[in-house]
């Protein structure tokens, strides 16, 4: 025989049937929306507001794991992989590419079905209203975000459970669920190859500004330039496209002639660079030395080979899904498990 649960929301009987998210929400004096992010971890949540929700939840008998089945009321099966990216970005990036095929395979062999979200810069978030809700995708993987955030918020708000493969912009990180690599650790790295090879002028060529990993990358070229005391090239950001490298390259040599190194963000940049460089007269490596990130297939197959900065797409993919799984199969409470970081590696090649 069940026996009801004793509860203190106002207005209700001290044997009312079993606690919900709206009484909680109630009792902690938030939105559902709100409590549903507190316990769920689906978004960042004030430190205060959270303690008082899970105040709230424990003196009502509502579990974490219950806010994510009372949000959706059913298993959808379903997985959003979200990408707020152009469609030709989408296509082209090695790193983007590698994601959805790692994002896929890691679904395979799970009842989950996987639902590709491609967010065009111009579109309103609105539009992806019906399909990322908890009553069409169970959870989220968030690729390549942005500062804006406009499909971030819809998310939280919509308290679907999200991975972010990549560092948030929130202040709040250590309520959202993430994996990285050490961005700043491979700027570090990309720029002292170059340094140890001879350069003395080194350029860097950065994504868009408004993205985690591009200003980690920068922060460790700058690391690299300040601890050998050697003044800073010229800094350019572009489109992490090949024609985005072939822009800002040229740029960079009608600014500074003397460059005689380039840290690229990512491979395609760093092969745009080079052939920016060979319209240029300027050889590599002989005159300027490139290095990239990602370690791509384009890497391995440029003229000269790429000497690269490892971006494991397979391996994020494949913790980020596990992560996700944690939460929506084990129960695991998203405010117990720590983001995962991998260490990026130098690949070196005949570019520097």
């Amino acid at each position: 025989m069940a026996v009801a649960r004793s509860r203190t929301v106002q207005g209700a009987s001290s044997t009312s049937p079993r606690a919900t998210l709206d009484d909680v929400a109630r009792a902690a004096g938030v939105s559902r929306a709100t409590a549903s992010r507190a316990l769920t971890g689906a978004g960042p949540t004030a430190g205060d507001t959270r303690e008082r929700v899970r105040a709230a939840a424990k003196q009502l008998g509502f579990a974490p794991n219950q806010a994510a089945r009372t949000l959706a009321g059913r298993r959808t099966e379903a997985i959003a992989l979200v990408i707020p990216e152009p469609d030709a970005l989408v296509l082209a990036d090695p790193f983007l590419t590698g994601m959805i095929t790692g994002v896929s395979e890691a679904f395979h062999t799970t009842p989950y079905q996987l639902i590709l979200v491609i967010v065009r810069p111009d579109e309103p978030a609105a539009k992806h209203v019906r399909v990322l809700r908890p009553d069409y995708v169970d959870g989220a993987i968030i690729v390549s975000h942005h500062r804006s955030g406009r499909i971030n918020r819809l998310l939280m708000d919509n308290a679907v459970p999200t991975v972010y493969v990549g560092r948030p912009w929130a202040d709040a990180t250590s309520s959202i669920l993430y994996v990285d690599v050490d961005n700043r650790t491979g700027g570090r790295l990309a720029t002292q190859r170059l340094l140890d090879t001879g350069a003395t002028r080194v350029a860097c060529i950065a994504g868009p500004g408004d993205m985690t990993p591009v200003m980690d990358r920068t922060a460790g070229w700058h690391d690299a330039l300040d601890t050998a005391r050697c003044a800073a090239g010229p800094l350019e950001h572009g489109p992490f496209t090949l024609q985005g490298g072939v822009e800002a390259m040229r740029a960079i040599l009608a600014r500074d002639a003397s460059v005689d190194g380039v840290f690229a963000q990512s491979d395609l940049m760093a092969v745009g660079a080079m052939q920016a460089l060979g319209e240029a007269g300027r050889s590599v490596p002989g005159d300027v030395k490139v290095v990239g990130v990602d370690d791509a297939v384009v890497a391995r197959s440029a003229t000269p080979p790429l000497t690269t900065i490892t971006n494991p797409a397979s391996e994020l993919a494949v913790r980020a899904c596990r992560m996700l799984m944690r939460v929506l199969t084990e129960g695991a409470d998203p405010y117990t498990l720590e983001p995962e970081i991998l260490m990026p590696t130098l690949v070196v090649r005949e570019s520097a």
